[in-house]
């Protein structure tokens, strides 16, 4: 029997997964705070302790994500992109393309047999296109992250924002709140802008079959619904999106 152990290295949170004869065993969150090492460090003992392991009987580690060379040691390393299409296919073999929605960025990438990766697109270095500007935006309002999904679905009139710049973006929703728009349709506008950042992306490396979704972004429900109606198509939604990476990362320590 052997484990192996998979560390996703996030801005917002570091994930960690173990998996043992190709199956999860144990999973693990914590946020990434300000000191990654620290966080590392706080991630890799909750994992252990809830596989009730120590770290002698994991086989291999594989570490991804920011900062994950500096980190690993003598661990392995593998690029965010390569566990994302692995941790996909482990999860929907069928998926040909993933839409990797994470906390600083956003990529798609275009998915091979086995999850190997054929094509990809990174959105541009700015928060508008990433998870950061559904934060930046839930502060504005002063909702809750985990509440801006089911509070945009009850919208009737989505806002349209007229920037592509989480700079400018954030100043155009305190605009709207002293207009007296409703929340709920200025974080509708919100998921508009950025679906149709997403499906500009999608656009570049093909459109077309089963497509899933992974990162922070999975669990928007808002926002997972207005990129289904960009691309026109259902997207499978892991039961836990944050942890793709490092189940990927997992799956790539046991090959």
């Amino acid at each position: 029997m052997a484990f192996f152990m998979g560390i996703d290295i996030g801005s917002v949170s570091v994930k960690g997964v173990i998996t043992r004869d190709g199956e999860q065993a144990a999973w693990h969150l914590v946020p990434s705070g300000g000191n990654y090492r620290t966080a590392v460090d706080e991630l890799k003992k909750g994992l252990l302790e809830k596989a009730g392991l120590g770290e002698k009987d994991i086989s291999v580690a594989v570490f991804t994500g920011h900062v994950s060379g500096n980190l690993a040691g003598e661990s392995r390393t593998a690029a965010d992109l390569r566990c994302c299409a692995r941790g996909i296919n482990r999860l929907f073999p069928q998926a040909r393309m993933v839409i990797d929605i994470q906390g600083q960025s956003s990529q798609v990438i275009r998915l091979g047999e086995s999850g190997r990766v054929v094509d990809f697109a990174v959105s541009e270095k700015c928060a508008s296109g990433s998870g950061r500007f559904l934060e930046i935006i839930a502060n504005v309002l002063q909702v809750r992250l985990e509440d801006i999904g089911p509070l945009s679905l009850k919208s009737e009139n989505p806002v349209a924002f007229t920037t592509g710049c989480a700079v400018f973006g954030e100043s155009e929703a305190i605009s709207r709140v002293a207009e007296g728009i409703p929340k709920d349709d200025i974080l509708a506008g919100v998921h508009r802008a950025l679906a149709e950042k997403v499906a500009a992306l999608a656009g570049r490396v093909g459109t077309g079959g089963v497509t899933a979704i992974s990162g922070g972004g999975g669990l928007d429900t808002g926002l997972v619904r207005e990129i289904e109606k960009k691309l026109g198509a259902e997207l499978l939604v892991p039961e836990m999106p944050r942890l793709v990476n490092a189940l990927g990362a997992a799956v790539m320590a046991a090959e």
